[in-house]
């Protein structure tokens, strides 16, 4: 009697902890995409095409709103009827179907994270495991106050019990606290640094030793360095024994109208993630200006970052590939009197809730009820809605109240008095920083490269 051969074990997916790390070990900056797709075939085809791209990549699977607040029935029920959904139903498809989709992209070593927006993840992270996959993000404070009503005490549980899930199911399973983004601009980026550290520290305490800490690229380049700076000398001192990384988010806010001026906002994140020695960089497409971004933008903003990544070494005296996370041989800044206040700044902050209680769940609860913790603009029920910020003349961030939190007061000026125009030009103003040249230089029939570039030639 013959007998089949038996079919060879399948390879064990790379973490996706692992695959930025081994990618900052050989100097690559890892890129990485938000797009998510709602049928198997397009997310697939948006997942190998993010593979293929000519970059160093992971891959996302992002959610629809549906599944964000838990309405799966409608999710199921829009794939029945072909309607548009705004990203991947990942409990609606069920967790065989995931799996396979992601088994037939035929490459182990391609590490791909969920993103959603949940202040209440718990099903979606169970989706996601069943599924094979190992990473997510998001954190109590940074998807509940600026995505939904949800109390914040309901996203401290839901996000407790997700944590310990998580490090239950995935040895290094891995979660990137998305507390570095809070509303995506005019947050002071001391806040932002604070907000991140605390909800690694959060993972933390609920078994997880695979972190990444988010920021994201605010109003002005050297205020950006500084706060990256101050991120990574605290992620070393509160996260000892966890592995982590950092990852910089592509500006958030009012995109770019034109073109160039878009990309060249892009490849100045891509120039500020290479010299802070930042490993990972999710990038926004100049797309998203006017529509939904197709998979070809995002492939071309995924390519155009890595391009100004590798150019910018060119143009940095000194500077040579290696790796950002350990000995900073690309990165690591000066840590100038700039990023020694912002530490300062964001350490004075975490000091502060860390010291309410010893579970930092209960700390920031305690920290958001006495306006410890108070994010400017936000209108979430928990936030005390006391702190205001302002871009100052030099297009950094500053305080113009701080409310109940540890931090210095601004005496405010009249150039810093907020009103409603005021407010309106600040939401525009890295817009028109990067429109204005781009439009001048199309008027005088130059090519728009943009500022604040310090590469050496066009990184197309």
């Amino acid at each position: 009697m013959s007998t089949l051969p038996a079919e060879p074990a399948a390879l064990p997916r790379v973490t996706f902890g692992s695959a930025v790390r081994d990618a900052a070990r050989r100097g690559r900056l890892v890129v990485q995409p938000r797009m998510g797709m709602p049928t198997v075939a397009e997310m697939r085809q948006g997942l190998t095409a993010v593979q293929a791209a000519r970059a160093t990549t992971v891959g996302t699977i992002t959610l629809d709103s549906y599944t964000r607040v838990g309405d799966h029935d409608s999710a199921r029920q829009a794939l029945a009827a072909g309607s548009d959904l705004n990203g991947f139903p990942i409990v609606a498809h069920g967790a065989a179907t995931t799996r396979n989709m992601i088994d037939s992209l035929g490459d182990p070593g391609f590490a791909i994270q969920v993103r959603h927006g949940s202040p209440l993840p718990l099903g979606i992270v169970r989706a996601l495991l069943d599924a094979g996959l190992d990473a997510t993000e998001g954190g109590p404070v940074s998807y509940c106050l600026p995505y939904s009503r949800t109390p914040l005490h309901e996203s401290v549980d839901a996000w407790s019990r997700s944590c310990e899930l998580l490090a239950e199911r995935v040895e290094g399973a891995h979660l990137e606290s998305f507390g570095g983004c809070m509303l995506g601009q005019l947050c002071p980026p001391a806040l932002l640094v604070a907000l991140s550290v605390l909800e690694g520290v959060f993972f933390q305490h609920h078994g997880l030793t695979s972190i990444s800490l988010s920021y994201a690229q605010q109003t002005s380049f050297g205020q950006d360095v500084e706060a990256l700076a101050a991120l990574r000398r605290l992620a070393g001192e509160f996260l000892t024994g966890t592995e982590w990384h950092v990852v910089l988010y592509t500006y958030m806010g009012v995109f770019p109208q034109t073109p160039e001026g878009a990309l060249d906002l892009l490849r100045s994140s891509a120039v500020l993630a290479r010299v802070t020695g930042t490993e990972r960089l999710i990038v926004k497409t100049p797309a998203e200006a006017h529509r939904i971004p197709t998979i070809a933008d995002n492939v071309q903003a995924l390519e155009e970052a890595a391009r100004a990544a590798e150019t910018v070494l060119d143009a940095v005296p000194g500077k040579a590939a290696g790796p950002a996370f350990a000995d900073g041989a690309f990165g690591d800044p000066s840590f100038d009197g700039g990023a020694e206040a912002m530490y300062a700044e964001a350490r004075a902050l975490i000091d502060a809730v860390l010291e309410l209680d010893t579970d930092p769940g209960r700390a920031l609860l305690t920290a958001f009820r006495r306006g410890y913790l108070d994010v400017p603009y936000c209108l979430h029920a928990d936030n005390a809605q006391r702190s205001r910020a302002y871009i100052d003349g030099e297009g950094r961030l500053q305080w113009l109240s701080v409310g109940a939190m540890p931090l210095r007061a601004v005496p405010p000026t009249r150039a810093s008095r907020l009103t409603a125009d005021g407010f309106l030009r600040m939401l525009g103003h890295v817009q028109r920083t990067f429109d204005g040249p781009a439009l001048e230089r199309a008027g005088a029939g130059r090519p728009a490269l943009g500022p604040n570039r310090i590469q050496k030639g066009s990184p197309r």
